[in-house]
């Protein structure tokens, strides 16, 4: 089939690459120059395993090309994706002129039958406005289809060629066909629903996870103050099939494009409709409060914070990814910063791009995990990239002025932790947590419950 994919950020990027891996013939098109003359020399603008050695062989059997002209990728294609960002308006929903300039211009630039599918996260209705948009500009005819994406950052190329499912949401029957069709050889797992249903299953997909990440960092918080390890809890629930043991991993809260956007967006699209979205409001929250654990175990540890040196391990908002869209790192680091204290970040790939929305006569960017630790009062992991895993814990003490290693991600191995004379804290873990003030058993000093026996 001949595509043409609009955006060339995460999504239109990769789904670009793979539909012409698959076989098809490919144009991705961008309005950013710059961007489009990176692409067109070979380099990838994002970090993403195995992405670029698929893009290099598409490229070269002639199956992938990369242009500012949407007009021509347009004509190329008997299939237009829309794949252009929504990001967050002030208000919490989502910015839609990204979608609907994009629209005009394929209405303007149709030159016969086209269906256009929408794989960006858009809120319930705005396919009809893409549709409608279209129409005012074109007269020709042409479909609208919703296909909204699942893939997850640092495996996206993995998630796009194995997807757990395909939703294709459409109320042409010729439509839903093709494009079975063009997903087939992905899954057989296909969904088709009505447009409206599609737009929200992503919406209510994210919304879950996020949920789940939530309420697992609510239970690590339980679990510190009654001596439970959630690590050994989650484990136990995730084999529950009804529970799945996916998402349920403590740290310091979701970050990124897709979970903090999509919740506050789902929570407007709530309250346009006058329903009140307590639930994901209060994930929202529990997952803004949660980054603070860090800063609340380095206070209850250093006492001050002003003129100590805080190393951090991670600035991305999960490992293998340069993406550091909302990641908790801001956050942390900023409150450390406003704290007086210098902090000595690295990370293996995302240090530049953190460095773009945070410069600090403070903030020292390093280039190896070893610089960053050299010398520090304490380090803190926010982001667990196997390389810091594997850093030897030995080597690690013996750079630390003070002996402190706060775990935001759970990272280290029991068992690891205990050869050292580390003052460590992990999430929910409090058997492991050492030197540091532990919380309260809550339970230990209860009075006994009365209980009423049946005569």
């Amino acid at each position: 089939m001949k595509l043409a994919v609009v955006g060339t950020g995460y999504v239109g990027l990769v789904s670009g690459v793979c539909f012409a891996h698959l076989g098809h013939h490919v144009v991705c098109v961008d309005k950013q120059e710059e961007r489009i003359a990176r692409l067109n020399s070979g380099e990838v603008p994002i970090y993403e395993p195995g992405l670029k050695e698929m893009m290099d062989a598409s490229a070269a059997a002639g199956r992938l090309r990369f242009t500012t002209g949407l007009q021509e990728a347009v004509h190329h294609a008997d299939i237009v994706i829309l794949a252009v960002g929504t990001p967050s308006l002030p208000s919490g929903e989502a910015d839609l002129s990204f979608i609907e300039a994009a629209a005009r211009e394929i209405g303007q630039a149709m030159n016969g039958y086209k269906i256009i599918v929408t794989k960006s996260t858009v809120p319930v209705g705005t396919n009809e406005k893409v549709a409608a948009i279209v129409a005012a500009h074109s007269g020709h005819p042409f479909a609208v289809a919703s296909v909204p994406e699942f893939l997850r950052e640092g495996t996206a190329v993995k998630d796009t060629l194995n997807p757990d499912r395909i939703v294709i949401g459409t109320s042409e029957e010729a439509v839903a066909q093709r494009l079975a069709e063009l997903h087939r050889p992905l899954t057989e797992h296909i969904v088709v629903t009505d447009i409206r249903s599609a737009e929200m299953i992503k919406y209510a997909s994210n919304a879950f996870l996020a949920t789940k990440i939530s309420f697992i960092n609510e239970i690590a918080n339980i679990c510190e103050k009654v001596g439970a390890d959630v690590m050994r809890v989650a484990e136990g629930m995730g084999y529950d099939k009804r529970i799945g043991s996916s998402f349920l991993r403590p740290g310091i809260g979701y970050g990124g494009s897709c979970f903090p956007k999509d919740t506050q967006a789902l929570i407007q699209i709530a309250g346009h409709v006058d329903y009140e979205f307590k639930l994901l409001k209060s994930v929202v929250e529990v997952n803004r409060d949660q980054r603070y654990n860090v800063l609340r175990k380095l206070t209850e540890y250093l006492g001050e914070l002003r003129g100590a040196t805080i190393a951090v391990w991670g600035l991305a908002f999960k490992p293998e990814t340069d993406d550091v869209r909302e990641s908790p790192a801001f956050e942390i680091i900023g409150r450390l910063l406003e704290a007086g204290a210098v902090v000595r970040a690295y990370d293996p790939v995302a240090a530049d791009n953190f460095r773009k929305g945070l410069e600090h006569p403070n903030a020292v960017y390093c280039s190896s995990a070893a610089e960053a630790a050299a010398g520090a009062d304490a380090l803190c992991l926010l982001t667990e990239w196997r390389e810091f895993a594997d850093f030897p814990l030995d080597k690690l003490q013996a750079l630390l002025r003070q002996p402190l290693l706060i775990d935001g991600r759970n990272a280290f191995d029991e068992s690891e932790i205990a050869k050292t004379g580390l003052v460590y804290y992990a999430v929910g873990r409090p058997r492991l947590n050492r030197g540091i003030r532990e919380q309260s058993p809550a339970l230990a000093d209860a009075p006994a419950q009365s209980v009423d026996k049946e005569p």
